[in-house]
């Protein structure tokens, strides 16, 4: 069984970019310049944007973190929206969700130009991405992809299942997993809360990836030997014993699925390292003008 360094890959990554963004301002081009929008204080947004703030510096980008209490407007957050779109020195930026409740999530999402999308959520980037176009992916998927790459596993003719159709995870991965390429070319599978027999379709599984927001949902019985397990779960489990209150928690029975596996992703450390560093990519990406003018 390998265990699947995600920390350590994005780690790598980011020197790369760094790298790269020193030889861009060396030559007197622009430094990248991501901007992210937080509204109120939950405690999980927080947290990632302070990660992706501090992952901005490392590889060598300007940022930009704009705050806004809860009770914010929603025509407030649009006018904002509208002024990055709007300014020349921001390439791409980020509105940190969920957004509260009075606030349309797909509303704002669809007022950011696509252009600087960089979360890849945008109905033009979705679409394109669907039809195989370069675009801006969203950074899960896109990092996932990288792990599959980077440890060079063969997803080819293999059997593909995706834990849950979100938006952000699901619906992406699983168009990724079945695009022509490796990573790719597999043959995929989307199981949901309504799906029946779930158990017995992730063990015919070559490769699974959970990202249901169920804690410990794959169990030992679920996943076939040899099989690739990829854990996107992230929930925050109450646990006393532990300073911060809570333990990070995957969509995976971690200690009794990983024997079985030839690899496997650790939450924390296996996928979520991996999001922050594809936002980075895309970033990058955005300053070069690489996708669009």
């Amino acid at each position: 069984m390998t265990l699947i360094d995600g920390k350590a890959v994005s780690e790598q990554i980011k020197q790369e970019i760094a790298a790269e963004v020193a030889g861009i301002v060396a030559r007197g081009g622009k430094r990248p310049h991501l901007a992210a929008i937080l509204v109120g204080h939950d405690g999980g947004s927080e947290t990632y944007v302070a990660a992706k703030v501090k992952a901005c510096e490392v590889c060598g980008f300007k940022s930009s973190l704009i705050r806004y209490e809860a009770d914010v407007t929603e025509d407030e957050l649009l006018a904002k929206v509208k002024e990055l779109n709007e300014d020349p020195d921001v390439d791409g930026f980020i509105v940190q969700l969920p957004l509260p409740k009075h606030i349309s999530e797909q509303k704002v999402i669809e007022s950011i130009d696509y252009r600087k999308d960089v979360d890849g959520f945008h109905p033009i980037n979705v679409g394109r991405l669907s039809i195989g176009l370069p675009c801006y992916i969203s950074a899960t998927p896109n990092g996932i992809m990288e792990l599959l790459r980077r440890y060079e596993i063969d997803t080819r003719g293999k059997k593909c299942v995706v834990l849950g159709r979100s938006n952000i995870v699901g619906k992406p991965m699983a168009m990724l997993m079945m695009q022509k390429g490796n990573p790719g070319d597999a043959t995929v599978t989307v199981c949901h809360s309504r799906t029946q027999g779930i158990t017995e379709i992730c063990r015919e599984a070559d490769i699974i990836i959970a990202a249901m927001g169920q804690p410990n949902f794959v169990k030992a019985e679920m996943v076939k030997e040899g099989a690739v397990v990829i854990d996107v779960g992230t929930t925050r489990v109450p646990d006393a014993t532990r300073k911060s209150g809570f333990k990070l928690t995957g969509d995976v029975k971690f200690d009794e699925v990983a024997p079985r596996c030839s690899f496997i992703t650790p939450v924390p450390g296996g996928v979520g390292p991996m999001t922050i560093v594809s936002l980075m990519k895309n970033t990058l990406l955005a300053g070069k003008k690489a996708i669009y003018e």
